[in-house]
């Protein structure tokens, strides 16, 4: 599968943004789908997954209430709806893909996503 990030920007605090995660290749649906993101100087982090229905989401703490993580099967995309955003969200954002049926959606090891886009930058200003 090809996942392809787009929706990135600079924002103000306070701000929103839509992430979107565009995917093509095999049947969208079989993929438990996550966001990461990585700041500049620090490691990647885990920033939200969601089960392949849809049904079931995560979040880490820091942006539990701000962020909302969704997709639709029917256009192959996934979206973080990003609001009340911080200057301490500026991070390169990653979408990722996970073929494992085990993976009810609550994966958060980086190691265990197989696939990867490319990544759009969030820049929040204070």
């Amino acid at each position: 599968v090809q996942l392809q990030a787009s929706g990135g920007g600079l924002v103000q605090a306070g701000g929103s943004l839509r992430l979107s995660c565009a995917a093509s290749g095999r049947t969208f649906s079989i993929y438990t789908m996550a966001w990461f993101r990585q700041a500049p100087g620090k490691e990647r982090e885990f920033v939200a997954s969601i089960s392949r229905s849809g049904g079931n989401t995560y979040y880490t703490d820091s942006v539990k209430g701000r962020f909302t993580i969704s997709r639709d099967n029917t256009k192959n995309t996934m979206y973080l709806q990003m609001n009340s955003l911080k200057p301490e969200d500026t991070a390169i954002y990653y979408c990722a893909a996970d073929t494992d049926p085990r993976n009810s959606g609550g994966e958060r090891r980086i190691i265990k996503y197989d696939y990867w886009g490319q990544g759009t930058l969030v820049t929040v200003s204070s």
